[in-house]
């Protein structure tokens, strides 16, 4: 079998480098969100390249193209809908800085990236491929937020300093993703005028995370 060119490789003295035809953003992001779709529907087992290429309305040539194979299809769509939450904004008070991390990480689970975590915590837990760009992409943008959130609001004195701000991190995500994923029928917890399971969980885990944290109420 012919070895696979790197278009990295440095090419000879006196030889210009082949291009390849660019790739085409339309065509990536077709795949991704039918492997979305394809996740879904059948599951990571059910999941194969043919179906998602077929739904992608793409050749098997145009995805193995991209990815050598399913599991690196997963992954690379893993990473591509996963939460990147940006800078944390400095909101002046602890309340507002942890009110906007759960709103963001709601937003995140609630969109493609959420559908995909749904799909994809039990299988990672028997594939260690999925586990490690699950937790690097998943919960480590809500470590580094968290870090930020605890900082500033030690440094205004509004909490004595934490041993380890990751701890407000694993609240976050496990609490979102309980109120979010596990809890029945919450796609309907929303109050009337207030469909969004998402607001609700904000407003029940804030005045926890608040007391948690050790902040002196408002």
């Amino acid at each position: 079998m012919a070895e696979r060119t790197d278009s990295n490789q440095t090419a000879p003295a006196g030889r210009r480098p082949a291009r390849g035809r660019p790739r085409d953003a339309g065509r990536d992001r077709a795949l991704l969100e039918a492997t979305v779709q394809v996740l879904q529907e059948s599951g990571y087992g059910g999941l194969t390249t043919a179906a998602v290429a077929k739904r992608a309305g793409v050749s098997t040539a145009t995805l193995y193209r991209r990815w050598r194979s399913k599991e690196d299809l997963v992954v690379g769509t893993a990473v591509r809908w996963a939460s990147d939450l940006g800078p944390q904004p400095d909101t002046g008070s602890l309340e507002g800085d942890l009110a906007v991390l759960l709103r963001d990480k709601a937003g995140t689970l609630q969109g493609p990236g959420g559908r995909l975590l749904h799909v994809l915590i039990g299988e990672a837990a028997h594939n260690e491929a999925l586990a490690r760009v699950l937790d690097t992409a998943i919960i480590q943008p809500v470590r580094d937020r968290a870090a930020a959130v605890v900082r500033r609001a030690v440094d205004r004195g509004d909490i004595p300093p934490l041993k380890d701000s990751h701890v407000l991190a694993d609240l976050v995500v496990g609490s979102m993703v309980s109120k979010l994923f596990l809890t029945p029928d919450a796609a309907h917890a929303g109050t009337a005028g207030d469909s969004s399971s998402g607001e609700v969980a904000i407003r029940e885990l804030l005045p926890f995370l608040l007391r948690a944290l050790g902040a002196q109420p408002g």
